[in-house]
C-alpha cells in the first residue's frame, strides 16, 4: 500500500466522500496556511483543536486524535490553585523518601540480606503524595472510603509513611521481609515484601505485586461498587478506585485484557496512574520508542479519558517562547531510550545532545545554567501538576481516565541509581550514596552517623510535635483516616435455613441430570431466599447457557449498567435473554481472568465494603487453575471468599471437545493453593452439604474453624445421571472431611477390596463392584472421596503436630481412620490424574493402587475414552485382581483372564458411562 494513502480514519480523512465544491475547500486549506503564517504553529494546532472540540459538540462525527503531543494534556493556565502547604508537604516526602531506602538498606545487613526495591518508590513518591495529602479517602470518610491498588515495588514507601503516621514503629520496619524470624515482645512481627493483605492483613487490603492482576482487579472493584449502587445494596456514588501502575507492567496482557469494560461501563469512579519512568525491570520499556505515546493512543482507541503529565513546571517558560513549535517537535521525535540517556547524564550534556539538535533549541536555552537545565524536571515530580491531573480525573465524568506520568526511575538517590538499567536491582548504598541522598532529602543526620556503622543508618523521624507531623496527620483525619488500611468488620447476615437445600437432598427422582444441573437447582432455591438470595452474586463468562443458567435470565438479569436499551431477538421464549442495571448476574463475557477479577471483588467486599456478598463463579473446569491461576492466588491473597465452580470437568465427560477441553488435572493444581478447599462430589446430595458446609464457614460466628477466609471448588459434570436421595445412615461430616462408605460389599468369606472414587468415577467403582461379585466372587466396598484435598490436608496436619510434639499421642489421619478396619487391598481411580489419588497414599492402610487419565485428553465417546486411560469399571477390575494376586488372596492369572474377556486392550469395547452430552 502506498505509504502516502490517506484512509478515512488513520488520518482523519473522509477519503470515500467526494468534494462537492473544491473551491470553498481550497479556502479553507488556505485560510489555515495563513494563520500559520501569522499566528505559528502553537496557535495555528490550539485554533484546529478547538475546531475539532465545536465539531463533537454539533456531532459532526470527527474522528478522535490517538495521540497528542509529547507535552503536559493540562496548560499551566488551566491548572487549579493548589490547596497545600508545598513546603511542608515537600519536607516530609523527602522522609519518606529517605525512610523507605534506609528500610531496604538495613534488610540488605550481614545475617539478613533479604533484599527489596529503592527505586520504584523513589519514582512515585510525589504520586501518592498528592494522593494521600488531597484525594485518597480513608474508611471513615462519610462516602465509604476509596480503594487504592498500591505498585507492588513501592511498598517500602507505604511503610516508610506508616512511621511518620504513627502506624509502624522502627523495629517494626527493621523486619522488613522477615515475617517469622524478625520478633517484638516474643511475637513474630516482620513485615511483607508486598502488599499481601493475607499477612498484613490490618494494612494491605488489595494485592498488586503479580503484574498486571492489579489493573483487571481495579476495572473489577470499580465495576462491583457500580453493582452495589444499581442494586441497592450499598451507596458507593462517592467511592474511587485508584490503580499505580508501571509503564513496564503494561506490556502485560492482562493489564490491557480489561479496558475495553471500564469504557463500556463508563466507569467514571475509576483512575489508572501510570508511572512511566521509562524502565522495566532489566533496561527501558520502549527504548526506540515512546510509551506514554503508546499508551495514549492504546487508551484513547478503548474509550479513556487520557491526561498526560510530562513536564514539570520548570519546562512552562521554554514551551511558552516556543513560537515555531520547534521544541514541542524535539519533544516529540525524541525516543525514550535517550530520555533514559539524559537523565543519568548531566545538565551539560542535555544542552549539547537535547537542545543542541536544533538552533532554535539551543536559542531557547542559551541564558540557562548546567544546573538551571539539569533542574528541568519531569512531570510526575511537580506536586502542581500532579494535583491538576488527579483534580480533573475525579471531576471527570462518563469515561474512566488515565494519567500517564512521566518519572525519572531511582530518582533523588543519587547518581548511582539515577535511569541506571540496574536499578531495579539495586538493594543497598555506599556511604557515599548515603551522604548524597541525605544532603539532597536535608536529613539532619551527621557524617558520623553515616560512617560508624553504614550497613545500619538511622531512620529520621522529627518528632511527634514536629509541626510536619502534625500537618501530615491533619490531612488524613480531614479525609477519612489512614490508607493504605483494610478492616473486615460486616452487617449481620441471616444465613439460609436448611429447607433451602433440600432439593439436593432428595434427589432428582426418576429424571438424569448431571451434576452441573443438580448444582444450579440448589443455587436457584439459594437465590430464592427473601433475606440471604439477594447476596448471591453468580459469575458467569458467557456459557450460561452450557451450564443450565439460562434459566436465571428472566428473573435474575443480568447486569448491564445501561440497562437492555434494544429488543431482544429471543424475547419470545421463556428463557430470553434479559439485562437490566440493577440484573443480579454478572456476566463478563468470554473473559475467565477478568471473571476472576469480578470474584475476587465481590468475594472480599465484606472487608472493603462491610458488606458480604456471595459469588459464585462457574466456568470450563479446565480454564478455571490452568488459565485464572494467578488470578486466583491473588484471590487467595485478599482473602476473598466465596465458590468457584469447575463445570464439564473431568477429562472424559466433556470428551468430544478433546485436548484443550479435557480437564483432567484442575484438583491436582488446586491443591496448592493454601486457600482453596476443593471437592468433587458424585452426587447433588453431596453438593448441597458441601455448599452449605462453605457458607457457615465464610460466616457463621459459631463456626471455630480457623480460616473463613476461604473459595470453595467444587467440580461439577455434564454427564447425566438419576441422583439418588441422599442415603440413611451417612454422617454429612464425612462427606465434609473427604470420604465415606457408599456401599458395601456382599457379606462373603472370599476376598474383600476397598474401591475409592470421586465425581463421576463413583459410577464406575459402582459397575466394578457388581463385576467382581458377579464374574470372581471378590466382594468390595465403595467409598465416595468428596474431597482427596482434604483427606491430604488432614494427614499433612497430623505429620506436622507429631513433628513439632513427638512426645504426644499421635493424631490418626481421617482417611487412616476410615480404612483401619477395611480389609483387601485399595484401588483408586477418578476422572483425574493419577496424581489426585495418590494424594492421600501415605495415609492409606495396607495395598493401595491408583489408576488415572493421565495424558492430553482426546475426542471421542465416554466409553472409548475411559477404556483408552483405564479408568472404566472393567479396568477397576483387573487392577483389583492383579492386587490380590500380588497380596496371595487370588489366583494371579484371574487378572489376564478378566483382561482378555473385557477387552481391556481395545477402546471399542469400553462401555462405561453414557454418550449423552459428551460435547458443548
Amino acid at each position: 500500500m502506498d505509504k502516502n494513502f490517506r484512509g478515512p480514519i488513520l488520518n482523519g480523512l473522509p477519503s470515500q466522500v467526494p468534494d462537492t465544491d473544491p473551491e470553498e475547500t481550497q479556502e479553507w486549506i488556505e485560510s489555515l496556511d495563513a494563520l500559520v503564517e501569522d499566528g505559528g504553529r502553537t496557535r495555528a494546532r490550539y485554533v484546529m483543536l478547538s475546531l475539532i472540540q465545536r465539531a463533537r459538540e454539533n456531532n459532526l462525527g470527527v474522528p478522535s486524535l490517538t495521540a497528542t503531543d509529547y507535552i503536559n494534556t493540562i496548560g499551566p493556565e488551566a491548572e487549579p490553585w493548589f490547596p497545600g502547604d508545598e513546603e511542608i508537604e515537600r519536607r516530609y516526602r523527602r522522609w519518606n523518601r529517605w525512610n523507605a531506602a534506609i528500610m531496604v538498606h538495613r534488610a540488605q545487613r550481614p545475617g539478613v540480606e533479604v533484599g527489596g526495591h529503592i527505586s520504584t518508590y523513589a519514582s512515585a513518591a510525589t504520586l501518592y503524595e498528592v494522593g494521600l495529602n488531597h484525594f485518597f479517602r480513608g474508611k471513615d470518610h462519610p462516602g465509604g472510603g476509596d480503594h487504592i491498588f498500591y505498585q507492588g515495588h513501592a511498598s517500602p514507601g507505604m511503610y516508610a509513611r506508616a512511621l511518620l503516621e504513627g502506624r509502624m514503629t522502627e523495629d517494626q520496619l527493621d523486619g522488613f521481609r522477615q515475617q517469622v524470624s524478625h520478633h517484638i515482645d516474643g511475637k513474630p512481627s516482620g513485615l511483607p515484601s508486598y502488599p499481601h493483605p493475607r499477612q498484613l492483613p490490618d494494612f494491605w487490603e488489595h494485592p498488586t505485586v503479580s503484574m498486571g492482576l492489579g489493573p483487571m482487579n481495579a476495572i473489577a472493584q470499580a465495576q462491583f461498587d457500580k453493582y452495589l449502587l444499581n442494586r441497592g445494596i450499598k451507596d458507593t456514588s462517592q467511592q474511587h478506585t485508584w490503580a499505580f501502575l508501571g509503564d513496564g507492567e503494561m506490556d502485560e496482557p492482562e493489564s490491557r485484557g480489561m479496558l475495553q469494560t471500564a469504557a463500556y461501563e463508563e466507569l467514571d469512579n475509576l483512575t489508572f496512574v501510570i508511572n512511566a519512568n521509562l524502565q522495566r525491570l532489566d533496561g527501558p520499556v520502549r527504548g526506540n520508542g515512546k510509551i506514554i505515546q503508546e499508551l495514549e493512543a492504546y487508551f484513547r482507541g478503548a474509550g479513556w479519558n487520557v491526561i498526560k503529565v510530562v513536564w514539570g513546571r520548570e519546562w512552562d517558560a521554554l514551551l511558552s517562547r516556543d513560537r515555531d513549535g520547534a521544541l514541542v517537535n524535539l519533544m516529540n521525535v525524541t525516543n525514550d531510550g535517550d530520555y533514559q540517556t539524559y537523565k543519568g547524564e548531566s545538565g551539560g550534556f542535555v544542552r549539547d545532545n537535547f537542545f543542541g539538535r536544533d538552533p532554535r533549541t539551543k536559542a531557547l536555552v542559551e541564558d540557562y545554567s548546567d544546573d538551571q537545565i539539569w533542574n528541568l524536571k519531569r512531570g510526575g515530580h511537580d506536586y502542581r501538576k500532579v494535583y491538576a491531573a488527579y483534580k480533573a480525573a475525579v471531576e471527570h465524568t462518563g469515561q474512566p481516565t488515565v494519567i500517564l506520568v512521566k518519572t525519572v526511575k531511582g530518582y533523588s538517590l543519587g547518581p548511582h541509581f539515577e535511569a541506571r538499567n540496574a536499578t531495579h536491582q539495586m538493594k543497598k548504598m555506599t556511604v557515599d550514596d548515603l551522604k548524597l541522598a541525605r544532603d539532597h532529602f536535608s536529613i539532619p543526620i551527621s557524617d558520623k552517623a553515616l560512617e560508624e556503622n553504614p550497613k545500619l543508618p538511622p531512620y529520621y523521624f522529627p518528632g511527634e510535635d514536629a509541626p510536619e507531623i502534625r500537618y501530615l496527620r491533619e490531612r488524613r483525619a480531614e479525609l477519612g483516616g489512614f490508607t493504605p488500611e483494610r478492616r473486615s468488620k460486616y452487617v449481620d447476615i441471616k444465613l439460609p435455613d436448611d429447607k433451602d437445600f433440600q432439593i439436593g437432598l432428595k434427589g432428582s427422582g426418576n429424571q438424569k441430570i448431571a451434576t452441573t444441573m443438580a448444582f444450579v437447582r440448589i443455587l436457584k432455591d439459594l437465590m430464592r431466599d427473601k433475606e440471604f438470595g439477594k447476596r448471591i452474586v453468580p459469575i458467569i463468562p458467557d456459557e450460561a447457557r452450557t451450564f443450565g443458567m439460562d434459566s436465571f435470565f428472566p428473573t435474575a438479569k443480568i447486569y448491564n449498567p445501561h440497562g437492555q436499551n434494544y429488543v431482544s431477538v429471543d424475547r419470545d421464549l421463556f428463557l430470553a435473554y434479559k439485562e437490566a442495571s440493577d440484573g443480579q448476574l454478572l456476566h463478563m463475557g468470554i473473559n475467565e481472568e477478568g471473571s476472576t477479577a469480578a470474584l475476587t471483588a465481590v468475594g472480599t467486599s465484606y472487608a472493603t465494603h462491610g458488606e458480604p456478598m456471595i459469588p459464585f463463579y462457574i466456568f470450563y473446569s479446565m480454564f478455571g487453575f490452568q488459565r485464572s491461576g494467578d488470578a486466583f492466588w491473588a484471590a487467595g491473597d485478599q482473602m476473598a471468599r466465596g465458590f468457584v465452580l469447575g463445570a464439564t470437568a473431568g477429562r472424559t465427560t466433556l470428551v468430544a471437545e478433546g485436548l484443550q477441553h479435557g480437564d483432567g488435572h484442575s484438583h491436582v493444581l488446586s491443591s496448592t493453593y493454601p486457600s482453596i478447599v476443593s471437592y468433587d462430589p458424585a452426587y447433588a446430595y453431596e453438593i448441597a452439604h458441601i455448599v452449605r458446609d462453605g457458607i457457615h464457614r465464610m460466616y457463621d460466628p459459631a463456626d471455630e474453624r480457623k480460616d473463613p477466609d476461604v473459595l470453595y471448588y467444587i467440580t461439577m459434570y455434564n454427564e447425566p445421571m438419576v441422583q439418588p436421595p441422599q442415603p440413611e445412615g451417612i454422617d454429612p461430616q464425612h462427606i465434609i472431611k473427604g470420604l465415606y462408605r457408599l456401599r458395601s460389599g456382599a457379606e462373603s468369606d472370599g476376598p474383600k477390596a476397598q474401591l475409592l472414587s470421586s465425581g463421576v468415577g463413583v459410577q464406575w467403582i459402582l459397575e466394578a463392584q457388581e463385576l467382581l461379585e458377579r464374574d470372581w466372587g471378590v466382594s468390595a466396598d465403595v467409598w465416595s472421596v468428596t474431597s482427596w484435598q482434604e483427606l491430604r490436608r488432614d494427614g499433612l496436619a497430623c505429620d506436622d503436630e507429631r513433628l513439632v510434639n513427638p512426645e504426644r499421642e499421635p493424631r490418626v489421619p481421617f482417611v487412616t481412620q476410615q480404612l483401619a478396619d477395611a480389609k483387601g487391598p485399595v484401588i483408586a481411580t477418578s476422572d483425574y490424574e493419577r496424581g489426585l489419588p495418590d494424594m492421600i497414599r501415605q495415609y492409606v492402610p495396607g495395598h493401595f493402587t491408583s489408576l488415572g487419565a493421565d495424558g492430553y485428553a482426546i475426542s471421542d465417546t465416554r466409553p472409548a475414552a475411559r477404556r483408552h486411560f483405564l479408568i472404566d469399571g472393567p479396568s477397576v477390575v483387573v487392577q483389583t485382581l492383579i492386587s490380590l494376586g500380588d497380596l496371595g488372596e487370588v489366583d494371579p492369572s484371574l487378572a489376564a483372564q478378566a483382561a482378555k474377556k473385557y477387552q481391556l486392550d481395545d477402546p471399542r469395547a469400553g462401555a462405561t458411562g453414557s454418550t449423552e452430552g459428551a460435547g458443548a
